[in-house]
């Protein structure tokens, strides 16, 4: 396992923080798709042996009537609604160019999910991109569309999971180094999605992407800063798997222990498939899952990208999601020579998608942003100046 942290190695650009972060989410995303769901166990015995890589789907021909409730080709490189729906918060960004609200998810985010018909992989055809986002987002269009709910209580009796924050990468980026801007930021974008600690997660996510552009950031960084902010339970399922992430730096050993770690803040229970009767219920005591986990697995991959990302995915349960946020994290930290190309390369080819472009474009618009920043913050200072007698 090598860990990118050569004094020699230059230091990745905006621009290359950025694909990083939008490209190894995507690659988590897709390797996670085919096995969400399972247990580490289940997904060993399907496979032979630990995921290595770009797999078949778990069911193999039987894909589309295995679950009717989710007749999705998710595998063979083909990324899901985690990577659907970043995408679609990169477009809410190029309309709007500045810092997001509830708002912006009600007047741009909610149209693109119901008027424009996009390539969608797990399909195998183009579709309106609410025919694929599952019932938790769809939850959006409903509130906010149908019911005229205030955008920024919309999230308010949705299931409390992590729709929201598996999204909210971008958020981070355009506040590329100020870890408490994206939390504040994401927190006001997921209002439309979440409440309670789903929310939370949300912020917290945005704020670790953000902490991992910050120059010489290292995996123990970012998770130390998103504890000065996280709240709750999130902030104690955080520290609570963290401690015990530290010990390991392999994700064999790591996966049960993780778990374990984890359990008593996650509601969902020991059966992912057949929720607890408080599952994914507000609660100040809780947190989802996904994060921790992300979180604690790029504490075991020690920087390297496959070790963090595969760990993630062979964790199981919402493993496409655990993986979408390390490998945006991981991503952001090193940059997009982080990510191995032979993945994202398939992975872009399968899903028929320019997974760089987003990137790009999301970089572009975080420098207009800051510049928009600078300028407030030029103007705060002259009228505080003045008010002040400085």
């Amino acid at each position: 396992m090598t860990t990118p942290s050569s004094p020699t190695t230059p230091v990745p650009s905006l621009e290359d923080r950025t694909t990083g972060a939008l490209v190894g989410a995507a690659v988590g995303d897709a390797l996670g798709g085919p096995v969400e769901g399972w247990t580490p166990e289940a997904i060993a015995e399907r496979h032979g042996g630990r995921v290595r890589g770009i797999v078949a789907p778990f069911y193999k021909d039987e894909w589309k009537t295995a679950r009717p409730i989710a007749p999705y080709h998710k595998g063979d490189g083909h990324v899901t609604d985690d990577t659907l729906m970043t995408h679609a918060l990169i477009r809410v960004y190029e309309k709007v160019r500045d810092h997001l609200d509830a708002y912006a998810v009600a007047d741009h985010l909610v149209p693109d999910l119901i008027t424009n018909p996009r390539w969608i992989p797990e399909l195998e055809a183009e579709a309106l991109p609410l025919q694929r986002i599952f019932l938790a987002e769809k939850w959006i269009v409903a509130r906010i569309h149908y019911g005229h709910v205030d955008p920024r209580e919309a999230g308010v009796g949705n299931i409390v999971n992590c729709g929201a924050a598996m999204y909210m990468a971008p958020v981070g980026v355009v506040n590329a180094g100020n870890p408490l801007k994206a939390y504040e930021e994401a927190l006001e974008v997921a209002g439309a999605h979440q409440s309670s600690y789903g929310r939370e997660a949300a912020g917290v996510f945005a704020a670790a992407v953000a902490s991992a552009f910050t120059p010489g950031a290292t995996p123990g960084s970012v998770v130390e800063d998103v504890l000065k902010l996280a709240k709750d339970g999130t902030k104690s399922a955080i520290e609570a798997v963290c401690d015990v992430a530290a010990r390991y730096d392999d994700f064999e050993d790591a996966l049960a222990p993780l778990r374990e770690a984890v359990a008593p803040f996650d509601t969902v229970g020991p059966d992912y498939r057949t929720p607890s009767l408080g599952a994914r219920r507000p609660s100040r005591l809780h947190s989802i899952e996904e994060l921790p986990i992300a979180l604690g697995m790029l504490l075991v991959g020690r920087g390297d990208f496959r070790h963090t990302v595969l760990g993630s995915v062979n964790y199981g349960r919402d493993c496409d999601s655990i993986a979408t946020m390390s490998g945006a994290i991981v991503g952001a930290l090193y940059g997009e020579e982080s990510v191995p190309k032979e993945w994202s390369t398939e992975i872009a080819r399968a899903s028929r998608l320019d997974l760089h472009a987003p990137a790009l474009s999301l970089a572009r618009v975080t420098r207009e942003v800051y510049a928009r920043d600078l300028e407030r913050r030029r103007a705060h200072e002259a009228a505080f100046t003045t008010l002040a007698g400085f």
